[in-house]
């Protein structure tokens, strides 16, 4: 019983075989119950003659009407036991065949799930036919593959978030050695340097807990109606300081009768921002920022375009991925960003049921980043 209840093949081929017992009792009781009074049809549609040739008719017919049945019964029974025992053989294969052919890929699966659960995510099973059994290994083959995934991004962002905060730490080391060892001269300069590398520091660890809690969802939205204009309008006066700087035309392009929208005002400006500040820090001097928005049905969508270094085709659909740098040499201190700006945008994006994406013609070409949002209606 103990190995019954440890094996499926087990399970299976002694339910059949009690389902078979099952139908041999019945087809026995029923025999007992229908043969008397099938052999009393039959003989009634005998006549007398026909009974006497056979023997029934003398005076002895009583007890050759004995014989007879006994020899009727024999003769079913006979061929009962033979046509069950066929019966049961052939069940008994078929069962055993069956039990194996469910089992085997359980079984299969079962070993893969082991190496799942080892660390082994790129163990796969072999899907063979339409079935249930198939749908599931279909199925185990899905989550493997997004189990890989998922094990990749994250070695991936242990790799880039030591990456990132290697960085500034690395010339923070740098600046307090030099001034220990009195290589670096201890002057307001000196120590500006040191400041401004650990307001970088700070300023990626914000954004890895922005980033913590935008992709865990673990922030509200206060949606309401909200003017774009009104929106955009202040992005062009927070940082116009910083195109000026760098001699580039940040500029908006707005229809006077724009629909409002319903959006949380605070995250949609914070979008924006991000927007328009990685637009202006890829656009090299006496360039332009354009803000524009046009009403398409039910929905704004609005761009933020530039003519910039522009994004090669192959690196347009990776560009929301986190710590993704189209141009691998230009690290965060040389004005290459985080990289962690456009995966929040688009995750604020989505959270108010938008749509958020991005559209280059090639290097040295601009790029336009475009998202919509719903209308109050």
């Amino acid at each position: 019983m103990k190995y019954i209840r440890e094996h499926l093949g087990a399970k299976i081929f002694f339910a059949n075989i009690l389902v078979i017992a099952i139908g041999v009792v019945v087809l026995l009781i029923a025999t007992e119950l229908a043969v008397p009074a099938a052999f009393q049809r039959h003989m009634g549609q005998m006549d007398m003659s026909t009974m006497q040739g056979m023997g029934l008719g003398n005076g002895n017919g009583r007890g050759g009407m004995n014989s007879f049945f006994q020899n009727y019964r024999a003769s079913v029974t006979e061929s009962l036991a033979i046509a069950a025992t066929a019966s049961v053989l052939a069940a008994l294969l078929v069962s055993l065949f069956i039990s194996r052919r469910i089992v085997a890929p359980v079984q299969t699966l079962n070993n893969a799930s082991q190496h799942i659960a080892d660390g082994q995510y790129d163990k796969r099973v072999e899907v063979a036919g339409e079935d249930e059994l198939s749908q599931l290994a279909a199925s185990f083959n899905q989550m493997a593959s997004q189990l890989e995934e998922v094990e990749n991004k994250r070695r991936q962002l242990i790799g880039d978030v030591t990456h990132e905060l290697r960085t500034p730490l690395t010339s923070i080391k740098g600046y307090m050695e030099g001034l220990v060892d009195g290589v670096l001269p201890a002057t307001p300069e000196t120590y500006n340097q040191i400041h401004n590398e650990a307001s970088r520091l700070a300023r990626l660890v914000d954004d890895l807990q922005e980033l913590s809690r935008v992709e865990a969802s673990a922030f509200s939205l206060e949606i309401h109606p909200t003017d774009i204009s009104q929106l955009v309008g202040t992005i062009l006066k927070r940082l116009s300081p910083q195109a000026t700087i760098k001699r580039i035309s940040l500029r908006s392009n707005l229809p006077a009768n724009l629909g409002q929208v319903l959006a949380d005002e605070d995250r949609i400006t914070q979008v924006l921002t991000n927007l328009v500040a990685n637009a202006l820090q890829y656009t090299p001097e006496d360039g332009t920022v354009t803000i524009s928005a046009i009403q398409k049905d039910d929905e704004v969508q609005v761009s933020v375009k530039d003519s910039g270094i522009g994004i090669p085709p192959e690196h347009v659909p990776n560009v929301f991925t986190r710590f993704y740098r189209v141009d691998k040499s230009r690290s965060r201190n040389a004005g290459g960003g985080s990289g962690i700006g456009l995966t929040i945008a688009r995750h604020l994006i989505e959270a108010h049921g938008g749509r958020i994406w991005v559209e280059s013609e090639g290097e040295g070409k601009g790029s336009t980043f475009s998202f919509n949002l719903k209308i109050k209606k």
